[in-house]
């Protein structure tokens, strides 16, 4: 187990159902439709990084590689990513519309993380665990 990476996912988690409830409860009462479905998209990319964090931590001790390049872009994407969707979605209160652009930044890193896991696993030499 990678404690850093589980920490860092179970934190992920727990915030994408507060943020999740939170946008169910009270962001749907602010924001129209069109925000409210940014809001939701920002709470399920964060809770998939999550999960995929949760689940490659636990399993650390398995892989012959380092984990470290995977975990900082998926943190990093994710933060980028769904952090800008909670932003934007309030679009109607700020000027702040050009963070539009630098979204798929966030969602560029999160595949290239699991790229590199990939990458990582077909390298990885064949186990028999």
């Amino acid at each position: 187990m990678n404690k850093t990476i589980v920490t860092t996912a179970a934190i992920l988690i727990c915030l994408a159902i507060v943020l999740g409830a939170i946008g169910a409860h009270s962001v749907k009462k602010m924001v129209d439709s069109d925000g409210l479905d940014i809001f939701k998209t920002g709470v399920n990319y964060q809770m998939y990084m999550g999960l995929g964090l949760l689940a490659v931590g636990l399993n650390a001790d398995k892989f012959v590689f380092q984990l470290k390049w995977f975990f900082r872009f998926g943190f990093g994407g994710v933060l980028i990513f769904s952090g800008l969707l909670y932003v934007l979605a309030f679009k109607e209160f700020h000027g702040l519309n050009f963070l539009g652009a630098i979204v798929p930044i966030g969602g560029t890193l999160m595949i290239v993380s699991w790229v590199i896991l990939i990458y990582n696993l077909l390298r990885s030499p064949k186990t028999n665990s």
